[in-house]
């Protein structure tokens, strides 16, 4: 009788959990397909051509006067559209961590501003702490996983967000991730400065889905393009009033940046370990 009880407990703890044999959760949607339910939405101060603010004052938090951020049907399925007219994020109001997340996304054709005659851009920031705007008048304290055409699975520093990362020199400011590499701390102010080059070019052609995989355990993360590994960032931490913190868990935020982009297939699930391929630098 003991051993039944055991067995039901077990199987119990499952079906509330969703845990598996493999160590990992079941997957949680995070767009339902209908609305924007789960997210809110910030837009930093109007910006010129040039980049500079026109107005100190940001449109804030859940007002959205331009639909930046809209739920479409394109080609008979529901889709997240961010049309990049003004600098800001849509991010989960929920915080996360020791997780696999999943999306899917592609480029539209319209740009703005500064980036009208550069590269399509975006970005999934996530471990997202702090105070809305913080960065450029727009995004959170955050580590970025680089969404922008030919440059997708870069990493950014934002806002104080600093990693250690393998890498080899490309050129006197410049590092490209290499697991083989030295390991240097990126951060902003830092004489390598905040942004470290992806290993490879695994982004599909404009106009194309692309799906990107992050995977993030304890203070390790791992950014996949397509299945291809392009970036892993080691002891990710944060600066905060002078002091060095870690930086292990926070909000979801994915970017607009002056370009048409749209998401779908945005997917968590909670793990226990890496995959055994990624777990070992």
């Amino acid at each position: 009788m003991k051993i039944i009880r055991i067995i039901c407990l077990v199987y119990l703890v499952t079906l509330v959990t969703g845990f598996t044999k493999t160590g990992w959760n079941k997957w949680i949607p995070l767009f339902n397909g209908k609305d924007l339910s789960g997210w809110d939405t910030y837009i930093g101060p109007d910006l010129n051509d040039s980049g500079k603010f026109i107005s100190g004052d940001p449109i804030g938090l859940n007002k959205d006067p331009r639909k930046v951020f809209t739920v479409v049907n394109l080609d008979g399925e529901n889709l997240i559209r961010i049309s990049g007219e003004n600098w800001g994020a849509i991010s989960t109001v929920q915080e996360y961590e020791n997780y696999h997340l999943q999306l899917q996304f592609k480029w539209g054709v319209l740009k703005w501003g500064q980036k009208k005659n550069k590269n399509r851009d975006s970005g999934l920031l996530y471990h997202s702490v702090g105070k809305y705007g913080a960065d450029y008048g727009a995004w959170m304290r955050s580590q970025e996983f680089q969404i922008e055409e030919t440059n997708t699975g870069d990493y950014w520093g934002v806002a104080g967000g600093m990693a250690d990362i393998p890498v080899v020199k490309k050129s006197e400011k410049e590092y490209d991730y290499d697991p083989r590499g030295i390991y240097i701390t990126f951060k902003e102010g830092g004489e390598q400065g905040r942004r470290c080059f992806k290993s490879a070019n695994a982004e599909n052609p404009t106009g194309d889905w692309n799906t990107i995989d992050l995977y993030c355990w304890v203070d390790t993360s791992v950014f996949v393009v397509n299945g291809k590994v392009v970036m892993t960032l080691y002891h990710q931490k944060q600066l905060e009033n002078g002091q060095v913190l870690p930086l292990t868990k926070g909000k979801i935020q994915i970017q607009s940046e002056g370009a048409e982009v749209f998401y779908k297939g945005i997917k968590i699930q909670t793990i226990n370990s890496l995959p055994e391929e990624f777990a070992n630098p």
